[in-house]
């Protein structure tokens, strides 16, 4: 299995993975230079400084691609390019997590609580937004 990790950070998740599932090939991406720079030794050849919204990877490079709280920091049009180039470069399976709310009352903790995300949208409009950029993977909310 192939993975690629979009916003790794330091690469802890990849780590874990290379632990519990024996010949994983990882990958992972993150906008910092400094989380690369930090990162866990171990993995630091596989992880590299890219943007979501152009991933530097051939078309199908990956059976999986993951990007848990790093999209909703783009831009409305920038998710979708960014969830574009997920489509493009995965093997069809994908799973993300976003800042999301159901309701006036989580609306306001999440836009009291959060400090980096640039689009934050109801579950429906997150929906919406998908069709638009024609992402086929899986997803889940953060909810606070």
């Amino acid at each position: 299995s192939s993975v690629l990790d979009i916003g790794c950070a330091k690469g802890f998740m990849l780590y874990d993975m290379t632990k519990i599932i024996p010949g994983i090939s990882i990958k992972g991406i993150d906008i910092s230079s400094y989380a690369i720079e930090n990162c866990i030794d171990e993995i630091s050849e596989y992880l590299q400084v890219g943007d979501a919204k152009e991933l530097n990877f051939e078309d199908n490079s990956f059976d999986l691609c993951i990007s848990v709280t790093t999209i909703h920091n783009l831009e409305y049009n920038d998710c979708i390019k960014a969830l574009r180039e997920i489509n493009r470069v995965s093997k069809n399976k994908a799973f993300i997590t976003v800042d999301a709310y159901r309701n006036y009352e989580e609306k306001k903790r999440m836009f009291d609580w959060n400090l980096t995300a640039k689009t934050i949208l109801h579950v429906d409009d997150w929906r919406e937004l998908f069709d638009k950029a024609n992402y086929t993977g899986d997803y889940y909310w953060f909810i606070p």
